[in-house]
């Protein structure tokens, strides 16, 4: 008898999981189209039973899991931090809120410069301006636009991630670059003096302990923002040679003071700006023995080449994490026979497919856009040589500071970082062919949710099925458009 109910209640048991399984689950879904008719809009709506008969089928099968994600995002600078200041403190709130917010864009890492950098308010600057090391202290710029809005950010979202770059050493630390250590008084070009390392290092140091005691925990930090370029406002050539011997003194002075912080290498272009001796950068630094125990992976801009050198990287170093760092728009490629933004769909659907899918596609762990938000001026920015002045934010704040246009940088973020949270991995996902026009992609999430990517690039409207044993869902994806799913599995 005993063993009668017990059969009896397996088989109940049994039932009712199945009972759950078969259960709707709500779908949540963010979409945008190229004709702007749809811009990161929710909808809401229930998973079927059965599969449309006839329609293309995605399975998928969350056991086998790729790589980690950390996350996306922009760039904090000063600039946009006085933008943001400038705003009705509610309008400011509720734009943050869309932007970083769990339940809405749910951005989760942001880039800011270490000092200056060519989108700041006054002259460029440091940190420690004035020679020695007793003088370091939070320059009046950052205290005054970075860090209020880094604190509002926290605020929403704790768990945002830092990666911080330098666009220089301070003036003092800087030589000529064919002769390091003879003094080199200017903000454009230089290189640091092999006789400051140990004086530079320890300016990384403070910084971090600084930010830290202010409340911001710093995830990465790069050794210098694009190191093959002499010509920005601000600016300092770093040749692999010298990453390589600085990553020897910063590792072991980040090791003494404690700190966790990742350290990265390059942070500039694809094609190393076709600089012959300089190609492969990382790869050079993860050569040597001693660079290479001290540096986490490489952060990567896509000014000049194509996402596809990572794969040269990931082949020779898989073990090394990669992070797309800083990639603008502006009218040389927004717009259009003379229509700001007239390049929009074309802009969109690229820097989808990559800058977001590439460098995920490639076991790339985070994505960040630069400036969140310029105005229409596009700036402010740096009164001096080399700074950008014909670049557009994510977003671009009307001159009475109320009205938001969302370009489509904050819609590639939004799309991505929606669905795929912090800590998800990469799922395997098959039964529909992947093409240039049709691509996605499918994440794990740490709390049991399933996020997903589709990037539907044809004139057609593409009716899908997704499905896994349990349950199924049916959805038409628009013609020309980006559309995140995300559900609890």
């Amino acid at each position: 008898m005993k063993m009668y109910f017990s059969k009896i209640g397996t088989i109940l048991m049994a039932a009712l999981i199945f009972m759950s399984c078969q259960q709707p689950r709500e779908i949540t879904a963010y979409v945008t189209t190229i004709d702007r008719s749809r811009l990161f809009d929710k909808e809401v709506f229930e998973s079927g039973k059965t599969s449309d008969a006839g329609t293309p089928r995605i399975v998928y099968d969350k056991t086998i899991t790729h790589g980690e994600v950390d996350g996306f995002g922009t760039a904090i600078t000063t600039a946009a931090g006085y933008n943001l200041l400038k705003m009705n403190p509610a309008d400011r709130r509720a734009f943050l809120e869309e932007t970083f917010g769990k339940d809405h864009a749910a951005s989760s890492m942001i880039r800011v410069a270490i000092g200056a950098s060519d989108f700041c308010i006054s002259d460029e600057y440091t940190w420690c301006d004035e020679e020695g090391m007793e003088n370091f202290a939070v320059h009046p710029e950052d205290q005054e636009y970075l860090i209020p809005v880094l604190k509002e950010i926290y605020e929403i979202n704790p768990d945002v991630k830092i990666i911080a770059s330098p666009w220089s050493c301070p003036k003092w630390m800087k030589g000529k670059v064919d002769h390091p250590e003879e003094p080199f008084d200017s903000w454009r070009s230089g290189r640091l003096r092999p006789s400051c390392y140990d004086d530079y290092a320890e300016y990384f140091v403070r910084w971090i302990r600084t930010m830290e005691d202010l409340g911001f925990d710093i995830y990465a930090v790069t050794m210098q923002n694009e190191p093959l370029n002499k010509g920005n406002s601000i600016s300092m050539f770093m040749p692999w040679q010298d990453q390589a011997r600085f990553a020897k003194v910063l590792g072991p002075a980040f090791e003494k003071a404690g700190l966790d912080t990742k350290i990265l290498a390059f942070d500039h272009n694809y094609n190393y700006d076709d600089i012959p001796e300089q190609q492969q950068y990382p790869l050079h630094i993860y050569r040597d023995p001693e660079a290479t125990k001290w540096v986490d992976g490489a952060a990567w801009h896509s000014y000049g080449g194509h996402v596809s050198e990572l794969d040269h990287i990931v082949a020779e170093a898989p073990a090394k994490e990669n992070y797309f760092t800083e990639a603008s728009i502006g009218t040389w490629c927004y717009d259009k026979d003379g229509v700001v933004g007239g390049n929009f769909p074309a802009i969109l659907m690229s820097d989808f497919k990559n800058i977001v899918w590439g460098t995920l596609a490639r076991g790339g762990r985070g994505v960040t856009y630069w400036n969140i938000m310029l105005d229409e001026n596009k700036g402010p920015h740096s009164r001096h040589r080399g700074a950008c002045t014909t670049c557009y934010g994510a977003v671009t704040i009307s001159s009475d500071y109320k009205t938001i246009t969302k370009n489509s940088q904050w819609l590639n973020m939004a799309q991505a970082s929606s669905v795929i949270k912090p800590g998800a991995q990469r799922i395997e996902a098959s039964g529909i062919p992947q093409t240039e026009d049709f691509i996605y992609a499918m994440y794990l999430n740490p709390d049991d949710t399933i996020g997903m990517m589709i990037c539907n690039d044809t004139d057609e409207d593409r009716a899908v099925t997704i499905s896994n044993p349990e349950f199924t869902i049916n959805y038409t994806v628009p013609a020309e458009s980006l559309v995140s799913l995300i559900w609890q599995d």
